[in-house]
């Protein structure tokens, strides 16, 4: 059957000690709310239902910008998560399929789960998502009565006997679209809050004599995050997941504990990853590859038997073909070099296309920006580029083209050339010495009070 996804993203999280919306706050450089999304994802969901609250403007920006065809509906009144899920009842009004609720502040949630659920709602009307916690603390309550889920119970109006239950709710739920609005439009808030409880719904299916059923999952897949503290281990709980995955899939990293990745990093096996490497959102690096110490990587592509580093910066628009080497203390931004192509030491490189086999001299720059616009530089193929040279964009060096050392080049250089942009070297004999003595004078006066 087709998939309504239904997020419920409206809280303002005070814990959180901040202005952003809870959903918002970002673990491996996407908004929860991201990830929450993105566990959804290998449903295919035919509709996916955003409900916000505070900060809805800034929600919204963020599950469109993922997905465009997400739909974001308003809950301006926090009256409960019933009430919540109420207000996507006009979005999906005549969808005909399950309808799937997650929350935009539970991000681990693995697909596979999902679809387990998605499964089970062949035989059970209506899915929820349970899990053994270790401390049960004031998790609602999963009431089961053999296979079949009898009643969902929150700690504030559950009995000793209840509480005791370790099975406990993740508030995750499938059920028929159709059915699921029914349901939550006859859920009241005669409880100890006063709110209208989702999970209400459980209870008054099986009064109609309808099914329910749970699906466990590991504790750490329901992980909410409701403040730093929450946010800082949900941090933890990504980098090791993803740590471990590099290693299943043949990345060899020599200090796992400080290499971070982000939510969409992809790396290719037989890469070798030194220590304290960061991977900022957009990258992707192929097999045999070596990331080299304390290198940033963000929005770039790294093509097999790349070497990068050690301090190397990859800003976002870098395309790295196949053995291209990036030395230390070198930046890369908006450019592509081809196959081979070396940028040595202490080097900037921005907005620029360099063939096959361009050796990039220590120190040199290419000056991309004129304080209103950007400009791009090309260097051909086999091109030497001499240790200290400023590339003055627009330009074009040549292939096989070479530049002096501490060379400005403000005009193209041809195939072949060599290009010189220095001024000529003046010597004064006995200069240095009259400037040294002059110097050490003016010092000594200094130092006794005189000046």
């Amino acid at each position: 059957m087709s998939i309504a996804l239904i997020v419920l993203a409206a809280g303002k999280g005070t814990r959180m000690k901040s202005d952003l919306p809870k959903v918002l706050h970002q673990i491996a450089g996407a908004p929860m709310l991201v990830h929450a999304l993105r566990s959804a994802a290998p449903l295919e969901p035919e509709r996916v239902v955003v409900v916000a609250g505070h900060g809805a403007e800034a929600v919204t920006a963020a599950a469109t910008d993922h997905d465009d065809t997400a739909q974001v509906v308003l809950q301006t009144e926090q009256l409960g998560t019933a009430h919540a899920v109420a207000q996507a009842g006009p979005a999906l009004d005549g969808f005909d399929g399950n309808a799937l609720i997650l929350y935009g502040d539970t991000p681990f949630i693995l697909p596979e789960t999902l679809e387990r659920m998605v499964a089970a709602r062949a035989q059970h009307d209506l899915v929820v998502l349970g899990f053994e916690a270790a401390d049960p603390g004031r998790y609602g309550r999963l009431i089961m009565e053999g296979d079949a889920l009898a009643r969902i119970v929150e700690f504030k109006d559950a009995t000793e006997q209840e509480r005791a239950v370790t099975f406990c709710n993740s508030g995750v739920i499938c059920a028929d679209s159709t059915l699921l609005f029914d349901l939550v439009a006859a859920v009241g808030n005669d409880n100890a809050s006063g709110e209208y409880y989702l999970t209400d719904i459980i209870q008054i299916a099986r009064a109609r004599g309808l099914s329910a059923t749970a699906v466990a999952c590991d504790e750490a897949e329901t992980l909410g995050v409701n403040s730093r503290t929450e946010l800082a281990a949900a941090e933890a709980l990504f980098q090791a997941r993803a740590r471990s995955a590099a290693t299943e899939d043949g990345v060899m990293m020599m200090a796992p504990d400080t290499v971070y990745f982000s939510f969409d990093t992809v790396i290719g096996g037989d890469t070798v990853i030194e220590p304290n490497v960061v991977f900022a959102p957009g990258v992707t690096v192929e097999s045999g590859a070596r990331i080299r110490a304390f290198s940033h990587l963000e929005g770039c592509h790294v093509a097999r038997g790349g070497v990068i580093g050690p301090y190397a910066r990859l800003r976002p628009g870098t395309e790295l073909a196949e053995d291209v080497r990036i030395g230390n203390f070198v930046e890369i931004k908006n450019a592509v070099l081809d196959t081979g192509a070396k940028v040595n030491h202490l080097s900037y490189v921005g907005d620029a296309d360099l063939g096959a086999g361009v050796n990039v001299g220590a120190g040199s720059v290419t000056c991309n920006y004129d304080g209103v616009m950007k400009h791009r530089t090309i260097i051909g193929a086999q091109a030497f580029i001499g240790s200290g040279t400023m590339l003055v964009a627009p330009v074009t060096v040549g292939a096989g083209a070479m530049t002096g050392s501490g060379s400005v080049i403000t005009q193209d250089v041809p195939d072949e050339a060599l290009a010189l942009g220095r001024a000529p070297q003046v010597n004064k004999p006995g200069l240095a010495r009259k400037l040294f003595e002059m110097l050490k004078s003016k010092k000594a006066k200094r130092d006794k009070g005189d000046v």
